[in-house]
Order: structure tokens, then sequence, then C-alpha cells
């Protein structure tokens, strides 16, 4: 009858834990989309720009000393990677739970039991040493070893190894990005500044041109061929120019500090060679296909491995739905008085234990916990397919903006010789009184603005190279 009683019950418990592990809700899962265009305008040549290295990539001498510096001391990088650190030492406590773990303890206390209790009586008649009586104040003494041990026989506690392996690997492709785009930051704040530099030596040689201008027409106002208003006219536009001059140099110290706070240093000058500005000829870009920024961009593969977490994640959410197996073990000694404790077998102690539990009723939270992780994992793939769209455009932007950054610097090249002489022009006729002054204030002004765009769209030239660069994904090699 008790045989009988045993089998039904425990027929009762195997069915309940099926019933649990068969009570997985149903989920919409997302699978992520990882085709890309087969080209960006038509080329099928797989020659990458991005799998240079960033020292190849930049020869300037100045330029790679500041990035250098800055993968030293840059602040933001140096939180980046203790965050890898951190994602390193998760993986080591997500292996150390589904390792059994092994405790070892000891401890002492005393305890009294009433004569008149069940224990009290029991013990009574019980004669450990004949003789003596038991004390009755009772201490207790031991030393023992203990296991526990969750078996996982649903890989719950592995996938949750492995999510954390992903998440470390997404962690070391951020700080790759991060490296991308503190180069980029760097070359396109140092291209900025020689830019600045130019204008500001273009502004001084304009400041002496139009003094030279202001001399002549003082000149001629006293030789009374033109009048006071001309003079003004003369040097306003001198003072006009000369004010250019410290929004300028502003900008630069501006810019220098922007990039002392890259390198993670106080403010100082930036070295750098301005000298050779107009000569810089932007890099040769080669894209090679699109298919090749799944690999190459770091933040694209961040995407990936935080998918891959997510996903996992799901799969430790479901197995919560089924029944755990979990292994208790003991060993050691024990006994009322210390000089007992070596006796054996009679203090020896020892356990072993195992539990098998699943949930029954009131499965809201485990569901709740599935259901937000498969909604998580959905978000991943939108995030991962956003990514990969965000890595095709931004390349495609910038190879567009390298084309017409170049016809457009051509196009102004001839305007600034064309301007550069009309101002010679303007300056002889206006000398043989065959020009109005106003003629030769306009054609200045338009001659420096044009020099001044020239200077900006080959610093915008640059920077199209730069970006580009990013966006292929190069830089963290």
């Amino acid at each position: 009858m008790r045989n009988n009683r045993i089998l039904n019950w425990a027929g009762l418990t195997l069915l309940a834990l099926i019933y649990t592990g068969c009570s997985v809700p149903p989920m919409v899962h997302k699978t992520e989309n990882k085709i890309t265009p087969v080209s960006y305008n038509g080329s099928q040549d797989s020659t990458n720009a991005a799998k240079l290295s960033w020292k190849e990539y930049f020869t300037d001498p100045y330029l790679t000393a500041l990035i250098d510096t800055a993968f030293k001391n840059n602040q933001e990088l140096n939180i980046t990677l203790q965050e890898i650190e951190i994602s390193r030492q998760e993986i080591r406590a997500r292996k150390g739970e589904y390792l059994p773990f092994v405790g070892l303890g000891g401890g002492a206390g005393v305890d009294k039991i009433g004569r008149y209790t069940n224990l009290g009586a029991s013990e009574a008649t019980t004669d450990i040493k004949p003789g003596k009586e038991t004390p009755e104040f009772l201490p207790d003494f031991q030393v023992a070893a203990f296991a526990r041990w969750e078996v996982d026989i649903w890989h719950k506690l592995r996938n949750a190894k492995k999510a954390a392996v992903s998440r470390y690997l997404a962690s070391v492709e951020g700080k790759n990005f991060m490296m991308t785009n503190l180069i980029s930051e760097i070359a396109n704040s140092y291209y900025e500044l020689l830019a600045l530099d130019a204008q500001l030596a273009i502004v001084r040689q304009n400041i002496e041109i139009q003094n030279n201008a202001l001399k002549i027409v003082r000149m001629q106002k006293e030789a009374t061929r033109v009048t006071e208003l001309a003079v003004k006219r003369f040097e306003a536009q001198v003072l006009n120019t000369q004010d250019l001059q410290y929004d300028i140099r502003q900008r630069i110290t501006v810019t220098e500090n922007k990039i002392n706070f890259l390198l993670g240093r106080y403010p100082q000058p930036v070295q750098r060679d301005s000298a050779n500005f107009s000569n810089l000829i932007p890099n040769i870009m080669q894209a090679g296909i699109p298919s090749q920024i799944l690999q190459n961009r770091p933040d694209v593969r961040q995407a990936e491995n935080e998918l891959t977490a997510a996903k996992l994640d799901v799969e430790v959410a479901r197995a919560n739905f089924y029944p755990s197996l979990s292994l208790d073990a003991g060993l050691g000694l024990r006994a009322f008085n210390p000089a007992y404790i070596a006796k054996l077998p009679e203090s020896l102690i020892a356990s072993l234990a195992g539990n098998l539990a699943g949930p029954l009723i009131n499965k809201n939270a485990i569901k709740a916990t599935y259901a937000s992780a498969n909604a998580k994992q959905i978000q991943a793939v939108y995030n991962y397919e956003r990514t990969v769209l965000n890595a095709y455009i931004e390349v495609a932007n910038q190879l567009s903006a390298i084309d017409n950054l170049s016809n457009s610097y051509n196009l102004k090249s001839q305007e600034v010789a064309a301007l550069t002489e009309s101002v010679n022009i303007s300056n002889r006729l206006f000398t043989s009184a065959r020009a109005d002054y106003m003629e030769v204030l306009l054609t200045q002004r338009e001659a420096l603005e044009s020099r001044f765009d020239l200077v900006e769209t080959k610093m915008q030239q640059l920077n199209a190279t730069v970006n580009v660069y990013r966006a292929l994904g190069g830089g963290w090699r």
C-alpha cells in the first residue's frame, strides 16, 4: 500500500513537471536580414581601403603623432577599456554558476534540551561513555565540506555564459568603433586647423594688398582725382579685413583645444605643417563592395554580437519553464566534545540530496521574463539591420561627396584665378582713372571670399576622405 502511494505521488509529480515544460507560451521570432546591395556605384572591385592601418592611411607625421597620443591618453577610450574588463569578469561569473560550488566551514555552539522533552527523554537512556554523565549544557563542534551543483540539463547556465561572451565581444567591437571615430575626429580637426591657418594667411596677404591700395587712394585724393568718400570706403575695407583675423584666431584656439581634449591633455599649441595645405592631395578611395562592411565596421559587428546575446537570452528565459535539478552534498565531523572529533566513524556525518523542481502555478514572472527577452531579441534584430543600413548610406554619401567636391574644387580654382587676375586689372584701371573705386572694392571682396571658399572646399575634400575611411570601417586594425 505504501509503495503504491509513493508511486502515485511520483507519477503526479512527473506529470506536473512535464506540464511545466510543455507550457512555454508561443512567441513571434524575427530573423535578421544580412543582404546588402551588390555595389556602391556599379564597381565590383573588392579592394577596400578600410583594410589599411591608420598609420598607412595617414602619412602626416604630426597627425599620426596626435592619434598615437590619443590612443594612450583619451579618457573615454580608457573608460571603454574598463567596460571590456567588466564584461570579461561577467564571463567568469557566468562560468562559475554552472560549475559545482564547494565550500569548507566550521562552527561551534551550545545547547540545553529539557529533560522531559522528546529529545531529552531519549538522551537520558544514551550512554556515551560509561561512568560519566552527559553535561547539562551540551556543546556542539563541527567541521565539514559542502558542495552544491545545479545540473545544467537545459543549457540555461551555459547559454547565459555564451551570452556574456557575446556581450564581451560586443564591448571589444565598441572599443574598436570608438577608436575609428577618435581617429576621424582628430584627423578632421587637424585638417580644419590647417584650413584656418591657410585662411589666416590669406587675410594677412589681403590686408597688405588693401593697405597698398589705400595708400594709392590717399595719393589720388591729394591729387584731387578722388574724393574723401573713396578714402573712407577703402579704410573701412581694410578694417573689415583686419577684423576677420581675430575670428579666425579664436576658431584656431577652439580647434586646438578640441584636439587637446581628445588627446587627454590641457591646452597647448598643436604642432602641424600648415605650409603644404594647398598641396595636399586627397586619398584615392577604394570602397570595395558593400558586403565587406559586415566584417569591417566595428559597430556592425557590435550589433551582431549583441543580437547573438539577445537570442541566447531568449533560450535562457525559455529554460525557466523547465524543471531544474540540483544536487547537495556534505561531508564532515561533528561531536559535542573536541576530543571526539577525530573519533571515527562515530563523529562522521555525510549527506547527499537531489532536488527536482519546476514552476507549476503563477508563472507570470517567468512568462514576463520570456516575453521581455523575446522583445529585446526582436529589438536587437532591428538595431542590427539599422546599423547595416546606416553604414551603407554613410559610405554612399561620402563617396558622392568626394566626387562632387572634386568637381567643385576644380571650378573654384578657376574662379580664384579669374578673380585674382581681375583684382590686378581693376587696380591698373583705377590707377589710370578708367575704373571706379567701387569696382576695385567689390573685386577685392569677391577675390577674398573665393579664396576662403577654395580653402573650405579643400578642407571638405580632406574630411570626406577621412569620413569614408571611417564609414568603411577603417582605423581600428
